[in-house]
């Protein structure tokens, strides 16, 4: 694309045709505030913070909103630019309710930062939305109205993940933004709204006080896991590098807790893609329920069951990593160590809010358990951390406990959209050929992609698998095949609700666009490169449960490793 030439403050940039006048002065180290603006989405001029001057033009324009243009003047810093944007923060202040102690985006407010570099008074309007209620969506989602600024990103991301569950009420000064009243559409928990509004008015349950709680009760057994993906993304809650790895740290602030064990889901993922591949490889030689569709994502389970109940037999039976991992440490481990199951309590720490919902299906129940007793999302885990004043960076890393072994490298990257599709086929191929597959990565199936494709070849046969990330991009596929079931010749499919999979969670830290969600990915794949044991089937703690617990007794492993699915209601909206 050619380069045009303009003029920012009376200096002479060069920008590629097209761009904004924002991605300007981003790429030239400008100062030009914004708070609506996501890479994620749309152009959406609401908050219009970014607003700039432009000779020529009577009015101020949006630096998001504005293309460059050749011999343009822009002026971001003017005495009339100061003074709108000043009004236009005092303005949104005057419809948003700050509770800061208790808000997702602390310590990394953009609306606080933004009203300091502006010397904005906060109250100089009364807020208009005192009396604005909190709604609670199925008891896992509350969404505060009364902090809400109206910029309707939550409402956007929400029609880009095929839902469209959140919609915009009334005009001008009385618009409001509610969940809807369609009975035909309901939310899927992926807490995209959490990750895309700037005014932290969405947050997933909190269970501060429960985990405490069982951490002082004397009796209890408490046992932590944590998801794949949370070791390259938790530092940057302390202002460490996007991507950095801490697991070290990690395990070091929860035994800091208090925590009796610290486990690494990432071998409960190992567990999973053994069952997986089982699936998979009798769903090809019967030749029969193909497509097989993956199911440790528990907002595109509940996608499937609300939306596409055609699909629910299509769905793999194997329980999602957390569920595996702490039924074994409940049942396996607790029997090894004579320890009474109902003493256990079993914490996850997970990037992902719908695995608060995914605790609470009675299908994962075992010997009438949870699997699982509660969530933390890597947010809620961080700030806990802040609470008990705990330095993690000064940290010294500890080792895992050998509780239920190590992870292997297949285990690690199932953070990573295309990291299930790829640790099954390391196995199922050399169950299929009996031989080594020598060439593990399946580069075609990793990055940012909404929709990836590829061909597996296993002997003699070639398997068409693809790889879905962000429910919007499942829903165009889904219809697709709808349309053309000739085009129907998948082997596998993997889908994930949010954006490059787990590390783009709703649970994550914020910010979090496609740069971040992929230094967290390479993140993970680099942890795979270096890892001993690549396979999952090769784990020797996997190999150690199955032949002393699982392969002589298939009852225990079918209600231990494996669900069911079934069409779903509407879930219930609360006034809280």
């Amino acid at each position: 694309m050619s380069k045009i030439k303009f003029k920012i403050n009376n200096k002479i940039i060069e920008a590629e045709e097209g761009k904004t006048i924002l991605e300007a002065t981003k790429e030239n180290d400008i100062y030009v505030p914004s708070l609506c603006n996501h890479t994620d989405l749309d152009i959406k001029p609401n908050c219009r913070v970014c607003s700039v001057e432009v000779r020529g033009q009577k009015r101020l324009l949006t630096a998001c909103s504005t293309k460059i243009k050749e011999d343009m003047e822009v002026f971001t810093n003017t005495p009339r630019v100061k003074k709108a944007r000043k009004t236009n923060l005092e303005l949104i202040f005057s419809q948003h309710k700050e509770e800061c102690s208790d808000c997702v985006w602390e310590p990394n407010c953009q609306l606080l930062d933004l009203a300091k570099k502006n010397k904005v008074t906060i109250n100089r309007f009364k807020d208009r939305k005192d009396n604005y209620p909190t709604y609670s969506f199925d008891g896992v989602i509350e969404f505060d109205s009364s902090k809400c600024i109206d910029c309707r990103n939550c409402v956007e991301v929400c029609k880009n993940q095929g839902v469209g569950y959140l919609e915009v009420q009334k005009r001008g000064h009385e618009v409001k933004i509610v969940p809807t009243k369609n009975k035909n559409i309901d939310c899927i928990f992926c807490g995209q709204c959490i990750m895309h509004c700037p005014a932290g008015a969405f947050e997933s349950k909190g269970e501060f006080e429960t985990i405490e709680n069982a951490l002082k009760q004397k009796g209890k057994i408490t046992v932590v896991q944590f998801a794949p993906s949370i070791r390259t993304s938790l530092g940057e809650e302390f202002r460490m590098d996007y991507g950095k790895v801490v697991t070290g740290k990690l395990v070091a602030s929860l035994k800091k807790l208090g925590f009796d064990y610290v486990l690494d889901t990432s071998t409960g993922a190992d567990f999973t893609t053994t069952e997986e591949s089982n699936e998979i490889v009798e769903h090809i030689k019967e030749k029969k329920g193909l497509p097989l569709l993956t199911s440790c994502c528990p907002s595109w389970v509940r996608y499937v069951e609300f939306y596409y109940p055609e699909l629910i037999s299509h769905l793999t039976t194997a329980r999602s990593p957390q569920e595996m991992l702490g039924g074994i440490v409940k049942t396996y481990w607790a029997k090894q160590k004579g320890i009474d199951p109902k003493k256990i309590y079993m914490v996850s720490i997970m990037p992902c809010t719908s695995k608060k919902y995914e605790i609470d299906r009675s299908e994962l129940k075992v010997s009438g358990m949870p699997s699982v007793d509660c969530v933390l999302t890597t947010r809620e885990f961080a700030r806990l951390l802040k609470m008990k004043r705990l330095n993690f960076t000064k940290l010294k890393p500890a080792p895992l406990d050998n509780l239920i072994g190590e992870p292997t490298g297949a285990g690690v990257i199932y953070g990573a959209s295309g990291g299930v599709m790829e640790s099954a086929f390391r196995t199922t191929y050399e169950k299929l050929t009996g031989k080594k597959l020598e060439k593990l990565e399946f580069k075609e199936v990793r990055g940012m992609g909404g929709i990836k494709e590829a061909k597996v070849v296993i002997g003699n046969d070639s398997h068409k698998v693809a790889v879905i990330n962000g429910l919007g991009n499942a829903k165009k596929f889904f219809d697709n095949l709808k349309k053309h079931p000739e085009k129907n010749d998948y082997t596998c499919i993997e889908v994930m609700a949010c954006p490059g999979g787990c590390i783009g969670g709703g649970g994550q830290p914020l910010p979090a666009d496609e740069s971040i969600r992929l230094a967290r990915a390479n993140g993970l794949y680099k942890i795979d490169k270096n890892t001993e044991i690549r396979r999952a089937h090769e784990n020797p703690i996997v190999k150690k449960v199955y032949s002393e617990f699982f392969d002589k007794n298939p009852k225990a492993r079918q209600e231990i490793l494996h669900t069911s699915y079934h069409r779903q209601k509407r879930g219930k909206v609360k006034i809280i």
